[in-house]
């Protein structure tokens, strides 16, 4: 990575601006063009450098249910599992762990309602049982910004 890369990348973490033209916003921050700020990220992009650029809400302010989820699934299994969970747009995060609840997931919904359907969905279509929810009780946000 070059220079403006880093730059660019720092700048983007987390004051990415939000009006009608943002690389033309951030091309005006650092003092290069919009075209040299979108090519710049698309080549970062295709590099898998940036995977997304997107919003990040707090879901507890939009009055959604989150939870953290276990499931103890069969070796055999796992793909498939994965795959059903992954289906779904409320899971943010899904990862492989050392332990007997080999699977964890975050899940954001409406409600734990829904969340309880959508395990009991998961569960009937994968055949994997334990499947345990772990809504939090206290929330703890961790900002990261990595300096580049």
């Amino acid at each position: 990575m070059n220079e403006t890369d880093k730059r660019i990348l720092n700048e983007i973490q987390t004051d990415f601006p939000i009006v009608s033209r943002p690389y033309l916003e951030l091309a005006n921050r650092l003092g290069l063009s919009e075209s040299e700020v979108i090519n710049c990220v698309r080549k970062l992009k295709d590099r898998d450098v940036i995977r997304r650029i997107g919003g990040n809400f707090h879901s507890s302010k939009l009055n959604f249910a989150s939870t953290l989820c276990a499931a103890k699934v069969p070796d055999e299994k796992i793909e498939h599992f994965v795959e059903v969970v992954n289906r779904y747009p409320g899971v943010t995060h899904n990862y492989m762990r050392s332990h007997d609840y080999n699977i964890w997931f975050t899940f954001i919904a409406e409600d734990m309602d829904t969340i309880d359907k959508v395990l009991q969905s998961i569960s009937a279509e994968t055949g994997v049982t334990q499947i345990r929810s772990l809504p939090a009780t206290k929330t703890f946000k961790i900002k990261v910004d990595f300096e580049v």
